[in-house]
């Protein structure tokens, strides 16, 4: 005869993350404005730089507009997603009593990190999906075949954990409308100064030390070392990663859940 006994217990900690990160995701693409930092202002961008002469008058790189352009613009998509989107979502949440609720079941700090960011990681598969389309469409060239498709996988993977880091320290310490205005406000200080769409050489000399060692430097400058160059980009890999356990750190040990 077969007897049925309570299990009593949380489920194992990955099927916690994954059913954590379902959730995440399907609240991600259900937010206009999560999609139009993460899709429609990328894809305009492109569309500028690569479909008109624009990217001949601006100094993205020594390289052919679009081959410049392209990784580049993928580099601001991880940043709009994985930092602004996240930060900016977070933050809500918190004010809301989403994170609080969040608190009282058996996922942990970790484990939210590691859903959010896995959101992320799939908002992003789709958005280089559409990026790098767009981006054959208007002529771009890259360089290096399955080096290149390492290198931008590495890249990208380091340069979301660190940026995702980056968005729920702020939305964990901050009050929710100083969590929006600080992210889109420095959102708006890394693409401009942040080595996302120019180079570091470009920038003057006295700034250079200080923009090389930013993770927007690294991260714009890893995917177009991979894509133009052909190379595996060893050492912005290294840097963001280490941005990443920085950060992740401090998110572990700051994170308010109220």
């Amino acid at each position: 005869m077969t007897t049925y006994a309570p299990q009593p217990g949380s489920a194992p900690w990955p099927r916690k993350v994954l059913s954590h990160t379902r959730m995440e995701f399907k609240l991600l693409i259900r937010n206009g404005e999560q999609l139009l930092l993460a899709l429609v202002i990328p894809i305009g961008i492109l569309l500028l730089l690569g479909g008109t002469g624009l990217g001949e008058r601006l100094p993205l790189g020594s390289g052919r507009p679009i081959d410049e352009a392209v990784p580049r613009v993928l580099a601001l998509a991880v940043l709009s997603s994985s930092f602004t989107s996240l930060a900016i979502a977070t933050g809500f949440e918190r004010r809301y009593g989403v994170i609080k609720r969040l608190g009282a079941s058996p996922l942990s700090r970790t484990g939210l990190l590691a859903g959010k960011i896995g959101a992320v990681l799939i908002v992003q598969v789709i958005q280089l999906a559409v990026l790098i389309g767009t981006g054959f469409a208007l002529g771009w060239q890259p360089t290096g075949g399955a080096r290149a498709v390492a290198g931008v996988i590495l890249t990208i993977v380091c340069g979301t954990a660190a940026f995702a880091s980056l968005g729920l320290l702020m939305a964990g310490v901050l009050r929710a409308e100083a969590t929006l205005a600080a992210a889109n406000l420095l959102y708006l200080l890394l693409l401009v100064g942040g080595a996302v769409m120019t180079p570091v050489d470009e920038y003057p000399g006295g700034m250079q030390g200080v923009v090389r060692v930013l993770p927007s430097a690294a991260l714009a400058n890893g995917l177009a070392n991979s894509t133009v160059e052909g190379v595996i980009p060893w050492a912005a890999a290294l840097s963001l990663a280490l941005w990443a356990a920085v950060l992740g750190y401090l998110v572990s040990r700051t994170f308010r859940w109220d």
